[in-house]
């Protein structure tokens, strides 16, 4: 049995796997032709290269219809009929929230309210209209702008799970920027990949792989959780990362495209489904419904495992609500 480990960068970020079988030559020419796929859909979906096939809609499809590539209109429906499931938690269109709050390229800013209202105006997947007849998108208006940032390392690593399966490869993990992890199979001594999650107050990363159970993974008495993935992919979202602090109160990067601003009371989110698009567009939704939306979250597939993390009025102490998915024990103390 051979172990192939490969790593590439895109979608500023880092895709990493690790693949299992009998042919070292053939694994490491099914991992590279996945890496190709992912960084091939990087220079398709960048907001921010111009020469992207979605920089080309943003700049035409308010002038009149534009043609798509079939793969992405597909992708585009998917991502239309996920904003309709959430009621508009998870919205490819909210660029202009982004751009308003200073979070496009830099890490944030308070807006006037004026602005934000305009912005959220140009915000919503009612505004984008897809003719399947001929693979065209058009936006209702000006200053429509798609973003699939948080969708597309999902549907990368989706689509490098395709090429691998297609390839033969029976035992693989996959992740990107270790916020989206996929499986293929189980590694070669287990019955499953073990993939942990830290609690909250200590999360320097998202989600992190453990090699053999709860305790070898980094910080294991700050776990929140150690999911058991098999065919299956997890992502996870959170608030930390780009953030700003304005009278008294903190502003993360995570905006609610309904509300116009960013999310309050949840600052994680995870979730569990065979397809790794969905998990990438449903744990997004989830971190801005939160516990109060995690029972109709749960309930849009049939086998969804979620977790959510809330922030309680005492300092320190959190609220976690959890379907299909085990908390360690050795978690802080929660409600």
């Amino acid at each position: 049995m051979h172990t192939v480990a490969v790593a590439r960068q895109a979608m500023a970020t880092r895709f990493e796997m690790v693949l299992h079988g009998a042919n070292e030559v053939s694994l490491r020419a099914a991992a590279e032709e996945a890496l190709d796929e992912i960084e091939r859909l990087d220079a398709q979906l960048s907001l921010y290269n111009p020469a992207s096939e979605i920089s080309h809609i943003n700049a035409r499809a308010a002038d009149g219809p534009v043609r798509v590539e079939p793969a992405l209109f597909r992708l585009l429906q998917r991502a239309q009929h996920l904003s309709r499931e959430t009621e508009g938690a998870f919205d490819i269109t909210v660029a202009p929230l982004m751009r308003c709050w200073g979070f496009m390229r830099g890490s944030g800013q308070l807006p006037d309210p004026a602005e934000v209202t305009e912005a959220r105006a140009n915000v919503g997947t009612r505004l984008v209209a897809l003719d399947e007849g001929d693979f065209t998108i058009r936006f209702a208006r000006q200053g429509v702008t798609l973003d699939l940032g948080s969708i597309g390392k999902g549907y990368a690593l989706e689509r490098a799970v395709e090429l691998l399966r297609d390839a033969g490869v029976t035992s693989a993990l996959l992740h990107g920027g270790t916020s989206t992890v996929c499986a293929i199979g189980a590694p070669p001594d287990a019955d499953a990949w073990k993939i942990a999650v830290p609690h909250p107050d200590f999360a320097e990363q998202t989600i992190s792989i453990c090699r053999s159970g709860p305790d070898d993974a980094p910080g294991a008495a700050k776990l929140l959780a150690v999911v058991p993935l098999r065919d299956e992919a997890m992502s996870v979202s959170a608030v930390w990362g780009n953030a700003f602090e304005a009278n008294g109160r903190v502003y993360g990067h995570v905006l609610d495209p309904v509300k116009g601003e960013p999310v309050e009371g949840a600052v994680l989110a995870a979730v569990v489904l065979p397809s790794a698009t969905e998990t990438d567009a449903l744990s997004t939704a989830l971190l801005i419904g939160g516990a109060a939306d995690s029972e109709r979250i749960a309930g849009l597939r049939a086998g969804t495992r979620i977790l959510v993390v809330s922030r309680e009025e005492q300092p320190g102490r959190f609220r976690v609500d959890t379907r299909g998915i085990a908390l360690s024990n050795l978690t802080a103390p929660r409600r």
